[in-house]
């Protein structure tokens, strides 16, 4: 497969919410860096593929608008939501020498949709892992922070507007 190749069929698995289909795109030892943790980094198709399930699960309406390439680079932005929170993420990819994904880097705005998506991807992945302790543990401590980032966006940003 082409690098052209690669690329459009990660659009389309992402559009899809198609997590198999997303995978067969990346190496086998890809690197996934997280918009969330500078704590770990995911690592292998395996690992990336459980995280693309729980991300698919929790993002709908993926649709990708921009795309911009360079040699084995490539950089994406789609907007989608997580509940009636919009979203935009931003994924740079860096490919390997058979065109298939080796870094995927992601960046998203807004802060409460980030957080929006970290107060449902940490517990939902310690879940699929096992670890239901881990899981409450991570909703709970997750939640605070969510709720005044969605406190905040609402009622006290909005003061700060240019045209106010």
């Amino acid at each position: 497969m082409s690098s052209e190749d690669v690329v459009s069929r990660w659009r389309l698995a992402g559009e899809r919410g198609d997590a198999e289909a997303a995978a067969a795109c990346l190496s086998q030892d890809v690197v996934l860096i997280s918009p969330l943790t500078e704590q770990f980094r995911f690592h292998g198709r395996d690992q990336v593929r459980v995280l693309l399930e729980a991300a698919f699960a929790a993002v709908s309406g993926i649709h990708f608008h921009t795309q911009v390439s360079q040699d084995s680079t490539c950089a994406l932005f789609y907007r989608g939501s997580i509940g009636t929170r919009q979203l935009e993420e931003a994924q740079l990819l860096r490919l390997d020498e058979t065109g298939h994904i080796r870094e995927l880097t992601l960046f998203i705005r807004s802060l409460p949709a980030l957080t929006a998506l970290m107060s449902a991807l940490g517990p939902e992945l310690a879940r699929r892992r096992g670890n239901r302790p881990l899981a409450a543990l991570l909703a709970v401590s997750t939640a605070p922070l969510h709720a005044m980032t969605r406190l905040g966006d609402r009622g006290i940003v909005p003061l700060a507007a240019p045209d106010r």
